[in-house]
């Protein structure tokens, strides 16, 4: 499919909400949860029956969302045989990567299918309970070039922490290793088009480690929430999702 030109873009009305891409990173090896998970791939893992993905996709069609493109890598055809082109009122395409691309590349390589600017991009392996249509708002509001959500948690020695200004610009990202209460990159963002357009195209590249660092000077907006938060990319946080999506849906429905 070939890609738009991003003069495509420059003209087109201001944007709604309920047509924005969601774009969820889906093709990680899932090594460090091989032990609990080994056949399959990691946004697959079993959460109360379900794939941890499906909460997901639940949690995007509650909040209005209609598109979303899945970026799958490893074992993709589980993720595609299982949940098809469509999830209740979503409509689901698929990128899959031709080799291990890394969250910045396999952005790149999916660009061609996300149809909205600018648009979300979520870590499927993990899950931040927050308002995206707040989240989305507020990153038009304060005319950011790119925002992430932060969530505040007991201790930010696994993830990093994130440092900000009063104004929510993300101005540092801390090491990993330092035992803390901490605000920590939540992995979900609101980001341009043309970012992703100018990334070079082929090879794997980190979106957390190659690109968010380098675009500090272009301006970062934080957003914060104190949501429920998890990880599963460890066997001991795999074993915590249970609750906290469960608690995170009943709230929803409350």
């Amino acid at each position: 499919m070939p890609e738009p030109h991003p003069a495509a873009f420059a003209h087109r009305p201001a944007p709604v909400w309920s047509d924005t891409t969601a774009v969820i990173l889906a093709g990680g090896l899932g090594i460090r949860l091989r032990a609990a998970v080994a056949d399959r791939p990691k946004v697959m893992a079993e959460v109360g029956g379900r794939p941890f993905l499906a909460w997901w996709l639940d949690w995007l069609e509650a909040q209005g969302l209609r598109r979303v493109v899945l970026c799958t890598g490893y074992r993709a055809t589980q993720i595609s045989d299982y949940f098809g082109h469509r999830h209740g009122c979503l409509t689901l395409r698929y990128s899959v990567e031709p080799e291990p691309l890394g969250t910045a590349g396999a952005l790149r390589h999916a660009l061609p299918l996300i149809a909205s600017n600018p648009f979300l991009a979520l870590n499927g392996d993990s899950f931040c309970e927050v308002a995206l249509a707040t989240f989305w708002r507020a990153h038009l509001a304060c005319r950011a070039r790119a925002s992430l959500v932060l969530t505040h948690v007991p201790n930010s020695a696994r993830f990093g922490a994130v440092r900000t200004l009063p104004t929510g610009r993300v101005v540092e990202f801390l090491e990993k290793g330092v035992s803390a209460p901490g605000w920590i990159n939540a992995g979900i963002y609101c980001l341009p088009r043309e970012w992703i357009n100018g990334m070079p195209r082929g090879g794997p590249a980190s979106l957390e480690r190659d690109w968010l660092p380098a675009w500090l000077s272009r301006g970062l907006f934080g957003f914060r929430t104190r949501g429920r938060f998890i990880d599963i990319g460890t066997p001991e946080s795999y074993a915590q999702a249970e609750p906290v999506l469960a608690a995170a849906s009943q709230a929803a429905l409350a």
